[in-house]
């Protein structure tokens, strides 16, 4: 689909269109990170996945193929958060744009109230939609509502957000293509559709165990104990 409506970012480079983070090259992976503008951190999956961007980034811009973050969140927080990481690979924000709404991945307090989001190729029912599956994500409201923490209000408490805020923001990937300087949409994905970016994930699902999961286990890197 052809991209004609005119989208601004903040990069480390200072301000650019779509065009700019393709950085020279024709095509463009966009990992849709969840950083919202009430977060005071990222979110502790989406890290979890950015973690393995910094070693094949390199790998990807040697073979024509820019892969960039962008989040909501202000290009500084970001930044901040970054260092903190210690990661390289680029990271845009769409402050004040319209580039997450567009592609699916950022709602407004109205369309939670009213139950008009669309999220994955579907529209939600009931209980937001932001994990890996709808049954979970339910199933974890049911827990908070009952009294208890759950999955949804523990990540966003480790973002600093309370549930509404947190699932305001979805996890995706997009790419865009470059072709005779004009850009094209080429794909999207969102939810389990994100599983084989997950490096971590691709790893354990070959441990004797697999995955062995009851609830979120992981953390970000630098918050492991030991």
């Amino acid at each position: 689909m052809r991209i004609d409506k005119e989208y601004r970012f903040d990069t480390d480079q200072g301000n650019g269109s779509l065009v700019d983070l393709f950085r020279g090259r024709s095509q463009l992976l966009v990992y849709h990170f969840m950083f919202g503008l009430d977060y005071t951190a990222g979110c502790p999956s989406c890290s979890a996945i950015a973690d393995g961007f910094n070693g094949f980034v390199v790998h990807l811009a040697n073979h024509d193929v820019t892969l960039s973050a962008v989040s909501r969140a202000p290009l500084a927080t970001l930044q901040t958060y970054k260092r903190r990481m210690q990661w390289s690979f680029p990271w845009a924000s769409s402050f004040g744009g319209d580039f997450n709404s567009d592609f699916g991945v950022a709602f407004t307090e109205e369309q939670q109230r009213e139950g008009g989001i669309e999220y994955n190729y579907r529209r939600e029912a009931g209980a937001p939609l932001v994990e890996r599956d709808t049954a979970s994500w339910q199933a974890s409201e049911s827990v908070r509502k009952a009294g208890g923490e759950g999955p949804v209000a523990e990540m966003a408490a480790m973002t600093g957000t309370d549930v509404a805020a947190y699932t305001r923001e979805r996890p995706g990937m997009s790419t865009f293509v470059l072709d005779d300087s004009v850009v094209y949409h080429t794909y999207s994905t969102y939810s389990r559709g994100l599983d084989g970016l997950w490096g971590m994930y691709q790893w354990l699902d070959r441990a004797p165990r697999g995955r062995n999961e009851t609830g979120i286990w992981w953390r970000r890197h630098d918050e492991y104990k030991g």
